[in-house]
């Protein structure tokens, strides 16, 4: 069971996300949104305070009257539950919860308790609102798909609950659950936020941070299949290049690598005079896209470590407005629904991964083509060389799947269009760029599952299983007991997905 307190980190989340660890609400953070709620209730009477007691967004020139202030939230939830396009997954919607939920438990938006309470449920029990891809500009936070969050919280709309999209009202009469009270702002309380561009953040973190894992052992067991030398992975070589990025991934190689009976140490293969020959055989240096994996791949690491960073931050902070401080007893009114820190990251982890995806491609390609690797029949082609055709089309789907990603990759951040009146003059496109970024993130999956029943094929072609390091036989094993060595041509498709689903998990 896992707490919110004060500050939730990111093995919490994904403890709860991933592992569906329960998650609890400790009795201080309650007594600490009650306090707000209290306060604002209080503070509220004889004054104008946006989104209480005038309309939203243009429209906050105009007074609503004390009658109709509940009625204010219901309509602002309801008539932003305006999203088309595909469905957020689950998971992507779980963790938009869960961020919510760390938001306004700070204490500084002045809700009702049960919208907390509630959240918490929802969470434990794996039912998630129906949430569309599109929809949000991500300046007033995510305003669309917030507010399709919310008509689940009170009670309306659609959830996913055991794999089957239901209404809302039907699941909650199941499952005894009450929707919240709206008291004062709980329906603005919830849709002005980042936490949906944040939830999906933190789910493309998680996987990028697998991808890079993958790409480092994809690249490793490269590197053993075409018997490379062992000095671009270096200490020493390393050293000398002063990006921590790099030196750790060529410490993660050193350290895949070490029991490796394929790799060549240089000093004893072209140091040692006995290399008389006019033209060398072996290669004296590899191809770029196995020799400069530590440079290739460190910025990535890099990359993905700030986000990360960026991320932990916005899960943790405030993204209301206005902001409710029971200490300085006032209502402070502003932008920290802006998206752009979002935005950005998810810009840059999207290129990032991209380039991931590139170096996979680029590997693939390696073991297609005979003529580049001289020790391996065309498309790692285990049958009979033109009556079978091996990987040949797989690299077909490896290809335009890395040309979407690199397309995808354009920034969302610098697309700014104006809307809401002008009101929302300048926005981050948030939203879109987590969604982009996410569908990168599958894109990814897809090129390395590619690629490695590729590589598990070269290493069954050149008999080189008993040779290979522990950590490339561990994995290899694992391969082969899901999609087995073959030589006749068989539909792909299913051993694909089958590898990408292992690599996801």
């Amino acid at each position: 069971m896992i707490s919110v307190h004060k500050k939730l980190t990111l093995s919490q989340f994904y403890e709860i996300i991933f592992n569906k660890q329960e998650l609890q609400i400790e009795p201080e953070v309650m007594a600490t949104v009650e306090g707000s709620h209290s306060f604002l209730k209080e503070f509220a009477e004889n004054k104008v305070i946006y989104g209480v007691n005038t309309g939203f967004g243009p429209m906050a020139q105009y007074r609503i009257r004390d009658e109709d202030t509940h009625q204010l939230q219901y309509n602002l939830i309801r008539s932003h539950a305006a999203g088309t396009g595909d469905l957020l997954s689950a998971i992507q919607v779980k963790a938009a919860m869960l961020t919510r939920l760390s938001n306004i438990s700070k204490g500084k938006s002045g809700i009702h308790r049960s919208v907390v309470e509630l959240l918490r449920e929802l969470i434990n029990r794996d039912i998630t609102p129906v949430i569309f891809a599109h929809g949000g500009v991500g300046a007033s936070g995510d305003l669309v798909q917030l507010a399709h969050l919310a008509l689940v919280l009170i009670g309306e709309g659609e959830v996913l609950f055991e794999g089957v999209r239901r209404p809302t009202k039907d699941v909650f009469e199941e499952q005894r659950l009450q929707p919240i009270e709206v008291v004062v702002r709980e329906g603005l309380s919830l849709i002005n936020g980042t936490s949906v561009m944040t939830g999906i953040g933190l789910v493309n973190y998680f996987y990028a941070q697998k991808l890079l894992d993958w790409s480092v052992w994809l690249s490793c067991t490269m590197n053993e299949v075409v018997k490379a030398h062992d000095d671009h992975y270096s200490e020493t070589l390393n050293a000398v290049k002063l990006h921590q990025g790099q030196q750790e991934i060529a410490e993660r190689m050193r350290a895949h690598l070490q029991d490796s009976a394929l790799i060549k140490k240089r000093e004893e293969d072209l140091y040692s005079g006995n290399n008389q020959e006019e033209i060398f055989k072996d290669k004296v240096q590899e191809y770029y896209s196995l020799r400069c994996v530590p440079q290739i791949l460190g910025p990535v690491l890099e990359t993905i470590e700030q986000v990360g960073r960026v991320l932990e931050d916005e899960l943790n902070s405030v993204s209301d407005n206005p902001i409710i401080s029971v200490e300085d007893k006032n209502v402070y009114h502003g932008g920290n629904f802006h998206g752009d820190y979002i935005s950005l990251e998810m810009d840059k982890l999207k290129l990032a991964i991209t380039r991931l995806t590139m170096l996979s491609e680029r590997q693939l390609n390696y073991l297609m083509n005979t003529k580049i690797n001289e020790i391996l029949p065309p498309f790692v082609n285990m049958g009979k060389l033109g009556f079978n055709f091996g990987m040949q089309g797989a690299q077909f789907t490896a290809t335009s799947t890395t040309a979407e990603s690199q397309t995808l990759s354009t920034s969302m951040y610098i697309h700014s269009i104006p809307n809401n009146n002008d009101n929302q003059d300048i926005v981050s496109m948030g939203t879109n760029a987590a969604v982009l970024a996410h569908k990168v993130m599958t894109n990814a999956f897809e090129v390395l599952a590619i690629q490695m029943i590729s590589i598990s094929q070269a290493i069954d072609i050149l008999n080189c299983q008993n040779f290979v390091s522990s950590k490339t036989k561990a994995v290899y094993d694992e391969i082969r007991r899901m999609v087995p060595a073959f030589s006749d041509d068989n539909p792909l498709y299913p051993a694909i997905q089958k590898v990408k689903e292992y690599l996801m998990s």
